[in-house]
């Protein structure tokens, strides 16, 4: 019994973090701060991003400040369980792209003992929910929203307004294609 104690003791616990916000927000820059700690406390890193992101790099995860990281870019969540073996920390970039299965891999993981770090937007161009964000921020223990600077007024920002025409859900672009805005920017002069 005293065995089975201190075994259940010494078992990793785990948990999801999600870090949100609008673009320009440094959501990936705090993916890749956390993710850099780890790697400095000698644990085990793997790093994902969905495939179709390919702005700055095909591989690393870079942030708008040029900060990178090395990552695997995966095709749909469940290769993230296909590939991830003996790990401490699974970072995860770009989570609003990824399919809604994404949700159940990230509780695994967690289930099994696993650091599990999600960075995503948590709004899209119209203002609703994106993805499986809502879900992730659900079942997450920590959940970090970071704010952008309106172009226009100057406060925080929490949306990231579409400057083009395009209606597509997912429009991969940077500051040529979107800037952020405050509730009553994006209210007052986009709807």
């Amino acid at each position: 019994m005293f065995l089975e104690n201190i075994a259940n003791v010494q078992r990793r616990k785990g948990w999801i973090e999600v870090v949100c916000g609008s673009m320009f927000s440094g959501k990936t820059e705090e993916l890749i701060r956390r993710l850099k700690r780890a790697k400095i406390a000698k644990q085990k890193v793997e790093i994902y991003k969905p495939a179709l992101d390919k702005r700055y790099d095909e591989q690393s995860v870079v942030s708008h400040d040029a900060n990178a990281i090395l990552s695997t870019p995966v095709e749909s969540a469940s290769s993230i369980l296909l590939l991830t073996s003996e790990v401490d920390v699974v970072g995860i970039d770009e989570a609003q792209f990824m399919d809604m299965e994404i949700v159940n891999v990230c509780t695994h993981l967690a289930n099994k003992g696993v650091r599990v770090i999600v960075a995503g937007l948590d709004m899209d161009y119209t203002g609703k929910p994106f993805g499986p964000m809502p879900a992730l921020m659900a079942v997450a223990e920590y959940i970090t929203k970071v704010h952008a600077v309106c172009v226009y007024c100057g406060n925080l920002a929490n949306h990231s307004h579409r400057l083009s025409s395009e209606t597509n859900l997912v429009m991969l672009g940077e500051k040529e294609s979107y800037v952020p805005l405050c509730r009553d920017c994006f209210v007052e002069h986009y709807h």
